[in-house]
């Protein structure tokens, strides 16, 4: 596992009515001091989108869960010095899988659409979108840089 990502299996509480699921608790060891959200906020994707690769050079730490659907989460390590420099992980995450997952968001990461159905992805970033300056970094789904074909299957 990429040094600083962090995963957290979700405990879903179902009965007759529904389900209850928790995607946030200040209490888990996801969420450190460092770690506290700023805002939170979700995205809807359709089948087979890939929403990557970015990063953030200001210390936000992102959080996803996927309360429907299910996404494929790329993480590419690149930091200079970190103990897992150059190495890639994949998360399925989402229906079958319900975990949260933290991404150290000076690491390039993104998501593909499993499946086809839509996905909803929550992120709780530990720093506000600045609107007037954006703490993004882009890079096209299909760069060379990062060693991943989103077309492969995941295990």
């Amino acid at each position: 596992m990429i040094h600083d990502v962090s995963l957290r299996d979700l405990q879903i509480n179902a009965d007759e009515r529904g389900s209850l699921t928790e995607i946030y608790r200040s209490d888990w060891d996801l969420f450190d001091d460092e770690d506290d959200p700023e805002m939170s906020y979700f995205s809807v994707s359709y089948p087979g989108v890939v929403r990557a690769w970015h990063r953030h050079e200001r210390g936000q730490i992102d959080h996803f869960v996927v309360p429907h659907g299910r996404v494929k989460v790329g993480i590419y390590d690149d930091r200079d010095g970190s103990p897992t420099e150059g190495e890639l992980d994949t998360y399925v995450i989402g229906k079958g899988n319900m975990q949260a997952v933290r991404v150290p968001g000076d690491c390039w990461h993104g998501f593909k659409v499993l499946g086809d159905e839509r996905a909803t992805l929550i992120n709780f970033p530990t720093n506000l979108y600045d609107y007037e300056d954006p703490d993004e970094e882009r890079l096209p789904p299909d760069t060379d840089e990062i060693p991943l074909n989103w077309d492969e299957q995941s295990h």
